[in-house]
């Protein structure tokens, strides 16, 4: 699957867990940071650094998104493997 259509599928599962994904230009003087997920007024957002390659957005993403339950949503079987190990 090319990372093209996995960041698709994962923004798809996003929506489905009602996380709102937003792609931002990440300012910090501390230490890089790719994004992640937090918690804006009751509402779980994916913040993602819009500078970075297809394949980090990819990585952010699964990342913030294994923190969720995915037991019960169907996935397509590629994409349930990818987010077991993300980077392999």
């Amino acid at each position: 699957m090319n990372k093209t259509d996995l960041l698709a599928q994962l923004e798809e599962l996003a929506r489905k867990l009602s996380v709102l994904v937003r792609y931002e230009h990440i300012e910090s003087e501390e230490a890089f940071t790719p994004g992640g997920i937090c918690r804006i007024m009751d509402a779980n957002v994916i913040i993602i650094d819009s500078r970075l390659s297809r394949q980090e957005k990819v990585y952010t993403l699964a990342r913030s998104l294994k923190q969720f339950d995915l037991n019960k949503i169907y996935l397509r079987p590629a994409l349930r493997e990818f987010l077991k190990n993300p980077k392999s």
